[in-house]
């Protein structure tokens, strides 16, 4: 079988993050699931890698080292993906140690916010249940579910820790420009993760793009577990207008998002190796 009739999901989570299949239960799941490439892109961490790459030889699977950046863009939480990054870079590896850190104050906030909403949630109690993952709102969300506080992730993030819910706390966080220079500067490729999914008006999405696009912008994902035939069409038009390449991914998360599996997402995802190619080479390809 050549490349051209291989597929792969450049936007994939593990228990370093806000999945549940480790680095190693993911990278031997893509390989069952006959991938080609998979790029592990874990919130803000890198934690993953190592042991992703390990597995990589062991499955034969070309394993693309990348992370996901949360940052803020106009109060709008928008996600810059990095991939084929140098992830042992001190320079990058001291920034998202800072990123943690931030992230770790807001957490112990939200934990203070849910213990006076009379849930028993500890700061110890969370990193027993999530040992080595970066914890985004979904650990928490997954936390109340485990213990009964509800019965359904969807139900967690509307009482307890969704944006308007009474225990959600913001965190500081970097702009999509500075997102996408800490990308290049650990030698990788920037691409706008998922833009249908920011609900900013068509105009607003374009004046993002542009203003990413200055700041050198690889790509933009444009294949994507819950689009519809418009909104990829849409992505598309923003690609051969800004001269971005695309990418695609499932954005899958394991059982916290059971709806959605890797390389096919909810069963019509399809991403071409030659993507990974295109974008490699930066030729823009539609």
């Amino acid at each position: 079988m050549t490349m051209s009739d291989k597929y792969i999901d450049l936007h994939v989570h593990s228990s370093c993050s806000d999945g549940t299949l480790t680095p190693t239960q993911l990278v031997a799941y893509a390989a069952e699931k006959g991938l080609a490439a998979m790029a592990l892109t874990d919130h803000d961490t890198i934690s993953g890698i190592a042991e992703a790459m390990e597995a990589a030889k062991q499955f034969g699977l070309e394993l693309i080292p990348g992370l996901e950046f949360s940052t803020n863009y106009k109060g709008r939480d928008v996600h810059v993906l990095g991939m084929d990054i140098d992830w042992q870079d001190p320079a990058f590896v001291s920034a998202l140690t800072e990123f943690r850190d931030s992230r770790d104050i807001r957490n112990r906030k939200m934990i203070a916010r849910m213990q006076e909403a009379h849930i028993d949630i500890t700061y110890e109690k969370m990193r027993e249940e999530f040992p080595e993952a970066v914890w985004t709102r979904a650990n928490f969300a997954r936390y109340l579910v485990n213990h009964g506080y509800v019965k359904k992730m969807s139900e967690a993030f509307e009482r307890y820790v969704g944006d308007h819910a009474p225990c959600y706390v913001p965190r500081e966080k970097v702009s999509p420009q500075q997102a996408v220079d800490l990308i290049h500067q650990a030698g990788g490729l920037a691409v706008l993760a998922h833009p249908m999914l920011y609900h900013l008006s068509n105009d607003e999405i374009d004046q993002l793009v542009a203003v990413l696009k200055l700041q050198g912008l690889d790509g933009i994902e444009a294949i994507y577990s819950t689009y519809r035939w418009l909104d990829e069409s849409c992505v598309r038009q923003l690609a051969r207008k800004h001269k971005l390449c695309i990418t695609g991914g499932s954005d899958f998360h394991g059982s916290n998002k059971p709806d959605i599996d890797l390389g096919t997402g909810r069963g019509n995802l399809a991403v071409p190796y030659e993507l990974w190619t295109k974008l490699k080479q930066h030729v823009v390809y539609f």
